[in-house]
Order: structure tokens, then C-alpha cells, then sequence
């Protein structure tokens, strides 16, 4: 990354196109042609040569003798001979020896030689001294085009010192209709868009804070979880001008943490190339003047990483915070990819927000997409509802396993399984409810159920996640309540809820035994995030103790859930052994049929078929 924004390439002034810069692929192919055209003329007449036949000295004397000589032309050592019939051939005389001397060698006579024509031709003229050069120029000139070609890709690639203190930033034309972004294009993020609209009345309008002795921040961070927008803001807000040359102007940088890092952490110390950036970066800001009008934004989803010379007030002034969207900002960001889809009658992009909570824009976008692409490859013309559901699904889970085909055993493990899970999320009061089942494979997972919120929450209480431990333990209980043996595949399963035991006691200080206390704490090294103990042993084997509770308590609530609704249990299981998929309409129809309690609910089922 270059940062020396002193010296920097001027765009183009509007209206004036640069200079066109001479195309390679062209030079290097008219050189080719050239060359190919004097090879192909060198293969003429080097097979016209090897069409005439040649004759040894001796049969050329005994040839002379006989009197079947017409004439003979000398050119250097060879001799183009020809016969009174009109047949020409060529043979060659002896090394720094004169013709007559050679015939004589071979008995030919004066008087005989006399009876034959004889001309002279010098060795000179261009296609005497191309032919004979020709073989020896082209391999030269080939590889000489040959390197020629690989330093300049390489000087374009990679010899940077030919290239230092030039900018490779990209510049971004407010102008370009295709590729400019708007705050419109930009759906919730509200408060962040309100920030980032301030920071573009300082550059619009700077005399009015200026007045008022307001100071122009220095720049700005933008923080949150990939995908939530962070780029896209940035891009609605900067025009990529160079620095001071073209103020008012704004300096995006993408992905901070990359070169921002806590300093002191490499082997290379101040020598280490990603500080000496950061200083660099320091050193520019510092370099800003009140009135410069210039303003650095970053973005970075690892804000603890950063240095904090980086971030102290002066440089990076302001932290903009971007959360993930909220159900009404879901549906207003599927409202803008939805802009250029072909939308059938029965899309309801409010119950696509509501099945879709903690995705980011980015999670989004990718649905949409993946929801045209499921009807394209149908040959359908419109997207449909079933479409985005399915959609969905494929950005949680992964894509169907359709082929990994499973044996009458193992698809019977799963099916109970998968029971276990929606039975007990079904039964207990604060699970959040099943929206479908199924053990048709998807990414890792050999079958899954889906449940989904109520409603929005930022917010989870301990009841909460102890019915979500004892869900995630379901399938784990129900493989050992039917077949009296455990296979591999509540693997994630007990991860999931050991990472929600160990944070309950941990980090969220939900342990009677423990308190509320805040055990859990990491830093940041060169190697990424490493645990750092801070307690004793003797609070470490507390801690142990009390994850082994609540773990077992999770596992005594899903086999108590299971044993009291065996008859709901088995039939769900025995159901997604025939059909591999119940979808929430039907699941809920058999919760009902054996006296269990639907939740109440807002969301509307999804169809359980493709529309026709």
C-alpha cells in the first residue's frame, strides 16, 4: 500500500482523455509476424535448394569428360551445374582450391574443361548474406523478444522500485453512473448514514464549522461484522481523489486491521514492513492541516486489534459502529436487491426479513442471488417465494447433499435424531420454535432442524440458553434412548453447547456456583486471539465442574422431554424416515394431534411446494 500522497498521478482533467500507452500484446505481435514472414521466405528458398539435386565432385568430373556439361556457375564452394538436356543440380569443389584444380584431381583435363562454360559469381548481395545468416539471427532475435516481453510484465507486475511513489489507488468518478453509490443504494444502517453525512457536509460545507471553531475530523473508523456494509458506505460517501492535491477529498482504506495491528508483535520489529506502513499512515495524518479539508475513513471488523496510536482522538476521530440489520432493515436491503429480479405474485419479502435474522447485507444479497439462480436453473422466468426460501436455507445450511446417499440404518439414526431436536425445541417454553425438519444432507450436517425466533432480540436470557442446550443435546439423548449406542453425529451438537455452557459461566456470569464474574479474556498476538488465564487452578476446576452441570442438566431435560412425548417423538421420526422433509405446516399438525401447544407465532409458513 502506498501512502506517499505528495506524490501522486494526477487524473486526467475532465473532458481530456490520457494518452494511450502503447499496447504490448500488439508490439510483441507485429515483431512475431516480421519475424514469422522472413522464417517462412528462408524455409522458400532453403527448400527450393533441397528440390535441385546434388551430384558428388567425382560424378561432376566424369560428367565434364563425357562432354554432358553445358556450363557450370561458381559461387564460393558451390557449383550450380548445367546439362545440355537443361537439368540443373549442384554440387560443391574442394575447400581453397579452384574448380580446375579439383576437376584435374579427379582426371579432367584442360581440353575438357575448356569444352564447358565456367562463370564466376562473388559471394555478396543481401540474400546471399541473409540466407546464410538467417539460421544464426533467428534464434537470437527470438529470445531477445523473449526477455524483452517477461521484464516488462515483470516491471508491471512487481518491479516496484521503478514504479516507487507512484499511487496504485483506485480512483472512483463521482460521475460513473455504473459504478457510483449512493446513500440511497445504502438500506438501514441509519444512524452510521447519519454520521457518514456529516462527515460530507465538512467537506461541502467546512467554512460554517470552521466559524463556529469546530475542527474537521482527522478520520473515521468503520466497525462491525463482515458484510455489514462497511465498503459500500464508504463508497457512497468518498470520492477517491488524490489527497491534498484534490481537496475537498476523502481516503478510503479497506480492511485497516490488515496493517493497523498493535505494533511490536513481529519478528522484524521497527524494521517489519506492515509497521513501517502504519507509521507511515500516522505520519500523514499528523501532516494534515485544520483546513486541509482531507479525511481518512477505514473500515475493519477486528477493531480490538488496532493500534491505538491509530485510533486516539486527532487521528481517527470517530467510530462508526455498523450493526446487523433488524428485520426492517432486512426487508428495505432484499427491497434493493430485488430491483432488477423478475419477482413472481407470491413473493413476500417481509416474511423472507422475518426468516432471516442475523443475516448482514452481503448474507442478503447472496440470497436473492442464490434464490434467482435455483429458478434459472428450473428454466423459470420469474423468481418465486419457494425459490427465496430454498434460498435461504442453502446460505444458512450449505447446499442439498442430494447424492450423498444414506443406508436404511443410518437414515433411521438421523430421523430420530432430528426428532430428538424438534421435540424437545417444540416442548420446552423457551426454545424457539421448529419451522422444518429434515435429513436430506446440507454442507456438513447429515440432517438438520430449523427453528426460528418469535421475534427480533438483541437480548438472551439464561432460561433461554438452558432450553438451547438442552435442544442442542435432543439428538444426542434420542440415539441413546433408541438404539442404546452414540455415533458421531451430535459431534457439533456438543460443541454447540459446551461453548454456550462455558460462556454462561465464563462470560455471562449465569452460575450460581461461580457469580457474576468475567473470566473469559484473550489477546491478540501475531498468531491471532490467544485464551490467557487469569484465575486459579482451583477456580479453573469450579469453572470445569459447572459446565459439567449444566451440560448434565441439559441432558436430564431432553430425556425427560423425550420419554413424556414418546408417542409425538416417534412419530415425527417414523414420518421423516418415509418423507425426509416435514416442512412447519405439517410438523405442527402433529404436534397437535398429540395435545402439545403450538407457540405462538407471527410468521407465516413458507409453501411447501413449487408454485406451478
Amino acid at each position: 500500500m502506498d501512502l506517499n500522497f505528495l506524490n501522486q498521478k494526477e487524473p486526467s482533467p475532465k473532458g481530456k482523455k490520457a494518452p494511450k500507452q502503447p499496447r504490448l500484446a500488439g508490439n510483441v505481435l507485429g515483431a512475431l509476424l516480421f519475424f514469422m514472414l522472413i522464417t517462412a521466405l528462408y524455409l522458400v528458398i532453403s527448400g527450393e535448394e533441397k528440390q535441385t539435386a546434388e551430384i558428388s565432385i567425382s560424378e561432376l568430373a566424369q560428367n565434364v569428360v563425357a562432354q554432358e556439361v553445358e556450363s557450370i556457375v561458381v559461387e564460393g564452394n558451390k557449383l550450380t551445374v548445367t546439362y545440355d538436356t537443361g537439368v540443373v543440380k549442384v554440387s560443391k569443389k574442394e575447400e581453397d582450391s579452384s574448380l580446375s584444380q579439383t576437376l584435374a584431381n579427379y582426371g579432367v583435363t584442360s581440353a575438357a574443361l575448356a569444352e564447358t562454360t565456367i562463370e564466376i559469381k562473388s559471394e555478396s548481395g543481401f540474400m546471399f548474406w541473409l540466407v546464410n545468416i538467417l539460421p544464426f539471427l533467428l534464434p537470437v532475435v527470438f529470445i531477445l523478444i523473449f526477455f524483452w516481453y517477461i521484464s516488462r510484465q515483470v516491471k508491471g507486475a512487481g518491479m516496484q522500485a521503478f514504479t516507487f511513489g507512484q499511487s496504485k489507488a483506485r480512483i472512483t468518478d463521482p460521475n460513473d453512473k455504473h459504478n457510483r453509490v449512493t446513500f440511497k443504494d445504502v438500506a438501514g444502517c441509519k444512524e452510521a448514514k447519519e454520521e457518514l453525512k456529516e462527515i460530507v457536509d465538512f467537506l461541502r460545507s467546512p467554512k460554517k464549522f470552521l466559524d463556529i471553531g469546530a475542527r474537521i475530523p482527522k478520520g473515521v473508523i468503520l466497525t462491525g461484522a463482515p458484510g455489514t456494509g462497511k465498503t459500500l458506505l464508504a463508497r457512497a460517501v468518498a470520492v477517491f481523489k488524490m489527497a491534498k492535491r484534490a481537496a475537498p477529498a476523502i481516503i478510503f482504506v479497506d480492511e485497516i486491521d490488515a496493517i493497523g495491528r498493535t505494533r511490536g508483535g513481529g519478528f522484524g520489529g521497527g524494521n517489519d514492513e506492515r509497521e513501517q506502513t502504519l507509521n507511515q499512515i500516522l505520519v500523514e495524518m499528523d501532516g494534515f492541516e485544520p483546513n486541509d479539508k482531507v479525511i481518512v475513513m477505514a473500515a475493519t471488523n477486528r477493531p480490538d486489534v488496532l493500534d491505538p496510536a491509530l485510533i486516539r482522538p486527532g487521528r481517527f476521530d470517530r467510530k462508526v459502529i455498523l450493526d446487523l440489520p433488524d428485520r426492517a432493515d432486512r426487508e428495505e436491503i432484499l427491497k434493493i436487491h430485488a430491483v432488477k429480479k423478475p419477482l413472481a405474485e407470491d413473493i413476500n419479502l417481509k416474511l423472507v426479513a422475518e426468516r432471516t435474522p442475523g443475516f448482514s447485507g452481503a448474507d442478503l444479497y447472496s440470497l436473492m442471488n442464490e434464490g434467482a439462480i435455483l429458478a434459472a436453473r428450473e428454466n423459470r422466468k420469474k423468481v418465486f417465494q419457494f425459490d427465496l426460501i430454498r434460498a435461504i436455507e442453502k446460505v444458512m445450511l450449505g447446499p442439498e447433499r442430494k447424492s450423498h446417499l444414506l443406508s436404511k440404518k443410518e437414515k433411521e439414526i438421523t430421523a430420530y435424531h432430528e426428532a430428538g431436536h424438534a421435540i424437545v425445541a417444540s416442548v420446552l417454553p423457551h426454545a424457539d420454535p421448529v419451522h422444518k425438519v429434515s435429513i436430506i444432507s446440507r454442507g456438513s450436517a447429515g440432517g438438520y432442524t430449523l427453528k426460528l425466533p418469535l421475534e427480533e432480540r438483541r437480548l438472551q436470557s439464561k432460561k433461554e440458553f438452558i432450553d438451547d442446550i438442552a435442544m442442542s443435546l435432543g439428538g444426542y439423548v434420542a440415539e441413546q434412548m433408541m438404539f442404546g449406542d452414540i455415533t458421531t453425529g451430535p459431534s457439533s451438537d456438543l460443541e454447540a453447547a459446551t461453548n454456550i455452557a462455558q460462556a454462561m459461566v465464563t462470560r455471562w456470569g449465569m452460575s450460581d456456583a461461580i457469580g457474576p464474574i468475567a473470566l473469559g479474556s484473550s489477546r491478540h498476538s501475531l498468531y491471532g486471539e490467544v485464551p490467557e488465564k487469569e484465575f486459579s487452578e482451583a477456580v479453573a476446576a469450579k469453572v470445569d465442574a459447572e459446565i459439567s452441570r449444566i451440560i448434565n442438566d441439559g441432558l436430564k431435560t431432553a430425556g425427560r422431554v423425550i420419554k413424556e412425548h414418546k408417542k409425538p417423538f416417534t412419530a415425527i421420526a417414523e414420518r421423516l424416515i418415509e418423507v425426509e422433509t416435514i416442512e412447519q405446516d405439517e410438523y405442527e399438525k402433529i404436534l397437535v394431534a398429540h395435545g402439545i401447544i403450538l407457540k405462538k407465532k407471527d410468521i407465516v409458513a413458507p409453501p411447501d411446494k413449487i408454485p406451478s
